[in-house]
């Protein structure tokens, strides 16, 4: 609401600097034709006559004779009609299209100008149009527009996160509130049973907490991220050994299909056993008792690729676009039940793109199960 009732104001006063752009305009050209006038009356009124009167002695014309007067009239008053003519109309077609010129240059400057003001008042959609006025103008405006386009794409971020955050943050903080009313009243009893429910509660708390902060982190793991060689192998038997325990409680098969001698990667080994923890976790959640969970790995061209297939739920084709997306979830009572923030697979596209690796979801719909696939790198230069 602030930044419509800003609008009105910014067009009102933009406008006054534009006008003094062009005025600065119209002095600078009406110099230009200043002097180019001052150069031709004294090009006619002291280069012109000698060069006329040497050319009449050469064609015969006596000198001081009547001849030789009258041709010199006829000159200076031809000479003055025709430079006075041109200059006009050149002076005239001049401040024409310096005008226009000007008042384009002067509604692209507003425009910009306006834009600028409403995007520093938080109006993030405002776009401004093309000038047509050469590739520079053109290029600032295109430069604008993906500035105010980011922005605002950071914006509806970061207010989708505070609600995220909020939501998430709710359900415990109002269970806890409810027994702790309950215990006051003495509706409730503090029993194991209670006890047990209130540490589950500030257990999903504290892993909300830790999940947010590795999701920070992530997203800057660029200046994080701690290459070296890997085995993809090794790799993937430490990350299969890690899961293996829980995906026997749970009476998941677990199996994998990795080449012994498989290139060498250059990679940070600790973030990439985070991503396939992640997607681990991620299919054994989402896989029921019974069902199976394969991991293959092998190489193909220049890329190592991995494979996290499973058995379980499957995707929708509306929501494979949104898969990685912080807090998004296929089915969120469901994901909120198991203790799924809606974050694990967030964490995991942004490790993996920090190593210039791309993760990728594909399903055939609901109860077909689903594959996650990393692709990554390999250097040539392996030692």
């Amino acid at each position: 609401m602030t930044s419509h009732r800003h609008r009105p104001r910014t067009l009102g006063a933009a406008p006054v600097r534009g006008r003094g752009l062009g005025v600065r305009l119209l002095l600078a050209q009406s110099l230009v034709l200043v002097a180019g006038v001052a150069t031709c009356w004294v090009v006619a009124v002291f280069a012109g006559p000698p060069l006329f009167r040497e050319h009449l002695h050469r064609a015969g014309v006596p000198a001081s004779s009547d001849e030789q007067f009258h041709a010199e009239q006829a000159y200076r008053s031809a000479t003055a009609i025709s430079l006075a003519v041109a200059l006009g109309v050149a002076s005239l077609a001049a401040l024409v299209v310096t005008w226009y010129f000007s008042r384009r240059l002067q509604r692209s400057v507003t425009e910009v100008s306006s834009a600028a003001t409403a995007v520093a008042d938080g109006r993030y959609d405002i776009r401004v149009t093309s000038p047509h006025l050469g590739e520079d103008f053109d290029a600032l405006a295109g430069a604008f527009n993906r500035m105010a386009a980011g922005l605002e794409s950071v914006e509806t971020t970061r207010r989708q996160l505070l609600g995220d955050l909020a939501h998430e943050i709710r359900t415990p903080v109002s269970v806890l509130e409810a027994y702790m009313e309950a215990l006051e009243d003495g509706v409730e009893t503090l029993d194991a049973d209670t006890i047990i429910m209130l540490r589950d509660q500030t257990r999903r708390l504290v892993r909300f907490s830790d999940d947010v902060n590795a999701l920070a982190h992530a997203e800057e793991s660029r200046t994080s991220i701690e290459p070296t060689w890997v085995d993809p192998a090794a790799l993937l038997s430490t990350a299969l050994t890690a899961a293996a325990d829980r995906y026997a409680a749970k009476e998941v098969a677990l199996n994998s299909r990795v080449p012994a001698r498989l290139p060498r990667l250059w990679a940070d080994p600790e973030r990439l056993g985070q991503v396939l923890g992640n997607l681990l976790d991620n299919a054994l959640r989402h896989t029921p008792g019974g069902g199976r969970v394969e991991v293959t790995a092998g190489q193909r061209h220049e890329l190592l690729v991995i494979e996290v297939t499973d058995t379980g739920d499957g995707i929708a084709s509306e929501h494979l676009p949104h898969l990685f997306e912080r807090f998004y979830r296929v089915d969120a009572a469901r994901d909120r039940a198991h203790g799924g923030a809606g974050i694990g697979l967030a964490i995991a596209k942004a490790l993996v793109e920090a190593q210039r690796g791309h993760i990728t979801a594909r399903s055939d719909g609901a109860g077909t199960g689903s594959t996650f696939t990393i692709t990554l790198p390999l250097r040539r230069d392996q030692r």
